[in-house]
């Protein structure tokens, strides 16, 4: 069988796991996290936004162009994308099994080279990340890709 990752994510929690043979039961290999990701916008954003006068001497609170938890959940995806980049680059994995959050899976596609894109062979979006390797097993194909 080709050496299969399964990646279960969320924008602040990326599991890795491996089957040992297309039907048999996952086992946890790497646990990635980013704290950040669980911030509040006030404790990510540190300032108070800026005013902004208008000339009839009004003015309006100055708004952030992205929201800070999405730019933490961008940057995750980035993080998540280089390790899995690495890790095909070492020959630790032919194909992979994506579980995401489905604002979450949109940001990794973004992120994922062509490279990878060509070994992942499923694909739901769903956020599983607190279950038991049991419990997302039920949510794979009964038996895993292999060919």
């Amino acid at each position: 069988m080709k050496s299969t990752w399964i990646l279960v994510a969320d924008n602040v929690h990326a599991r890795i796991f491996t089957a040992d043979t297309p039907s048999s039961a996952l086992q946890e290999i790497e646990d990635l996290t980013h704290t950040e990701g669980r911030l509040h916008d006030r404790e990510i954003t540190t300032d108070l936004p800026g005013r902004i006068k208008n000339t009839d001497g009004s003015g309006h609170a100055f708004e952030q162009p992205t929201d800070p938890k999405k730019h933490e959940a961008d940057n995750f995806a980035h993080r998540v994308a280089k390790h899995l980049e690495a890790a095909l680059n070492a020959n630790k994995f032919e194909q992979l099994l994506i579980i995401a959050e489905p604002s979450f899976l949109g940001l990794l596609r973004n992120c994922l080279p062509e490279l990878i894109k060509h070994h992942i062979c499923f694909e739901l979006d769903k956020n599983v990340t607190t279950l038991s390797a049991v419990e997302i097993r039920k949510h794979l194909p009964e038996y895993l890709s292999h060919s």
